[in-house]
């Protein structure tokens, strides 16, 4: 298939085959890099593309309330160029109206659907209308979780977890949240440069930096950007993208320079190299993953980076005996349902499901018990996730607590940003402005004290 030289009619190509089962971000990359489209038109693309998959179920609900037939009815390819329409009318406040509804007439022709163009400019100026006197999106009163799922485009059961965890509220604001675009988060890379450095070399290309008080190598882009590897400093390995978040967690493990550190699921190895740099690349981190291609890209990541602590491990992270009570420090970020990444994962919100989440309890247990015991006499473990489902977070920690009473929490001191009552952190989007994370420092009860 040609690739488009048109924003919405690529934004569509991109829509057909996330439609077909392509991951969006796959999809979209893909799609970009054989485009000739320049920065602005391939920045409409991407917001088109991903906020169209994030607020389908939201963009299909007017389809059904403005429409003669519901969604589910349309042709699939006239279903998703009303998405595109309804999208740039509801959430892109700058585009002007007109140039919204003429835009995607024209694409419903250009797309051989000359025929139900008026369809299209009849729902798209009745919706346009009806704006004017209000939201045109009827809510249902009742239940209050299929409000907030229509509303702000989840499936239920996500919009039901948040109202259990937090009310409805809190809830509505975390959600609300997921919706808006990603930033991006750097963490310089000290071995090669400073903060001050990576600051002037981005304000030199017009790009603004903002530091994030709580975390020394943190910065945080203020202004759009490109291509992440054409910004300054990246092919010279000054800094690397990590949420702070995701920063926090080798922060919490404080790995000192000479320690062995395991790190149980490292690729594709941002928190390895976060560590081994944490340790002025002093030590050993070994780096466990079972699929060779990820380790490879933890290999790309350390040469990039100019590390040469990081060993790269080819081993089933549930069967570690070659490392018992051999490290200083072992890191276990498990994999997880990723539902405190929704905003970085356009689609991910709908292709989780409660049933398909039942298989990572047991893995992430034992990928916790199997990390404690390469942990030395005296040793730290942080357990951590991307997920604010309590189940895979305090719920693993609990039940492998209740099966090792030598093993305790042991708290930051003083508390951290997120630090709950019991000990573990919750990092939560809607307070914290970062990736909704999990973590959680055990120690030996046993053992001597470490920093």
């Amino acid at each position: 298939m040609l690739v488009s030289s048109n924003p919405r009619q690529l934004a569509l190509q991109v829509l057909l085959q996330v439609q077909a089962g392509a991951y969006t971000d796959v999809a979209l990359h893909r799609q970009l890099e054989q485009s000739s489209l320049g920065g602005s038109d391939r920045a409409l693309v991407t917001e088109l593309v991903c906020g169209t998959v994030r607020r389908q179920r939201t963009l299909d609900e007017l389809i059904n309330q403005l429409g003669r037939h519901p969604a589910a009815q349309q042709p699939p390819r006239l279903r998703l160029i009303l998405r595109l329409g309804l999208y740039q009318l509801r959430y892109l406040t700058t585009m002007p109206v007109a140039a919204a509804v003429h835009s995607t007439v024209e694409l419903a022709k250009t797309e051989g659907l000359g025929g139900l163009s008026g369809v299209v400019n009849g729902i798209l100026r009745h919706y346009h209308r009806l704006s004017q006197q209000g939201d045109p999106l009827r809510l249902p009163d009742d239940p209050p979780h299929r409000a907030l799922a229509i509303g702000h485009s989840y499936p239920d059961w996500i919009a039901q977890l948040w109202i259990d965890q937090l009310g409805y509220d809190q809830g509505e604001a975390l959600a609300a949240w997921f919706n808006q675009t990603p930033t991006l988060d750097i963490r310089v890379n000290r071995q090669r440069a400073s903060l001050e450095q990576v600051q002037q070399a981005f304000e030199q290309v017009g790009l603004g930096l903002e530091t994030i008080t709580d975390l020394p190598s943190a910065l945080r882009l203020i202004t759009p950007a490109g291509a992440v590897t054409s910004l300054p400093g990246y092919q010279d390995g000054w800094w690397s993208v990590q949420d702070a978040s995701a920063q926090m967690v080798g922060a919490w493990l404080d790995p000192q320079p000479g320690e062995t550190v395991l790190d149980v699921c490292a690729a594709p190895g941002g928190k390895a190299t976060h560590l081994a740099e944490l340790m002025a690349d002093q030590g050993q981190v070994w780096a466990c993953d079972r699929t060779p291609s990820r380790l490879g890209k933890i290999r790309v990541n350390c040469d990039r980076l100019g590390l040469t602590s990081v060993y790269p491990q080819l081993t089933d992270s549930t069967h570690l005996s070659q490392f018992h009570q051999r490290a200083d420090r072992v890191l276990v970020d498990v994999p997880c349902s990723g539902l405190g990444t929704l905003h970085r994962h356009a689609d991910a919100r709908w292709r989780q499901t409660p049933e398909g989440l039942t298989d990572l309890l047991p893995l992430q247990q034992a990928l916790l018990r199997e990390a404690a015991r390469c942990v030395k006499p005296g040793g730290l473990l942080v357990y951590s996730t991307c997920t604010l489902r309590p189940e895979e977070n305090q719920g693993v920690v609990q039940a492998f607590l209740a099966q090792h009473p030598d093993w305790q929490i042991q708290p930051p001191a003083p508390a951290w940003l997120g630090c709950e009552p019991e000990g573990w952190i919750q990092m939560w989007p809607h307070r914290h402005h970062r990736d909704g994370f999990f973590m959680v420092r055990l120690a030996r009860a046993t053992g001597p004290s470490l920093r």
